[in-house]
């Protein structure tokens, strides 16, 4: 029988990597998508060494076309898709009166659009009892100084999140998780501990630390959760 499968976004290293990884484990089938090439094949190739059904696909998240063109081939192959993990983001750290236009329009690109149009593009194609997992950010709650563009982006996804609940209810679930800082290699554009230096666990989250909660949010388990905000913070939205 063929596994189910999950399309992870900016998954070539970082959270979409790990989030892969531990779907992968679960037994479903992956695939990996990313602008990152050379890092999104290994990070493929390296599930396939482990056993896994693994496949990488290149693709720009903020373009229509590389949606409309990976959903036509989910079309005419048949396969069947389980889940849909809009991962991607980017960060840029800066005071709004230094904020470029060109700048707040890319974060909103890569942290917003992309979500709607993989949604667009993917939903209808997912098996009755698929889900959408998006990945927003504490930011999306809090406010942080240097974090205009990037909340403002985050915040947005919750609301598509909630609307694409009700709308898509009952065949599809939708739901987002909202993650502290997290360790990755996004983050390096942030001040030295970023956000989650005021958090009651004192520091940012590994990625292995997130992807259980995705993993959970895609499976069975949560079949009575959609239109839902996750925090996963190590306390930062308590303090």
């Amino acid at each position: 029988m063929t596994a189910p499968l999950v399309v992870i976004t900016g998954a070539a290293r970082g959270q979409g990597a790990a989030h892969a990884d531990l779907l992968a484990k679960r037994g479903y089938a992956v695939l990996l998508t990313d602008v990152r090439d050379d890092e999104g094949e290994a990070a493929a190739r390296r599930l396939r060494d482990a056993g896994a059904a693994a496949t990488y696909r290149r693709l720009d998240v903020t373009a229509e076309a590389d949606w409309s063109a990976l959903a036509a081939d989910f079309r005419a192959d048949g396969t069947p898709l389980r889940g849909l993990v809009n991962n991607a983001g980017i960060l840029r750290h800066n005071a709004v009166a230094e904020t470029s236009l060109a700048e707040w329009e890319l974060q909103f690109a890569v942290n917003t659009r992309s979500a709607f149009l993989g949604i667009r593009a993917l939903a209808p194609l997912l098996v009755e009892g698929g889900s959408i997992v998006n990945i927003a950010s504490t930011a999306a709650l809090v406010g942080s100084l240097g974090y205009a563009a990037y909340s403002a982006s985050k915040a947005a996804l919750l609301g598509l999140t909630r609307a694409a609940a009700v709308e898509l209810a009952p065949r599809v679930r939708v739901n987002v998780i909202c993650p502290g800082g997290v360790a990755t290699a996004m983050n390096d554009d942030e001040p030295a501990g970023g956000s989650s230096a005021t958090a009651p666990l004192g520091r940012r989250a590994r990625v292995e630390e997130i992807s259980p909660l995705v993993a959970y949010l895609i499976g069975d388990d949560a079949a009575f959760m959609t239109g839902s905000v996750l925090t996963l913070d190590g306390g930062l939205t308590a303090a």
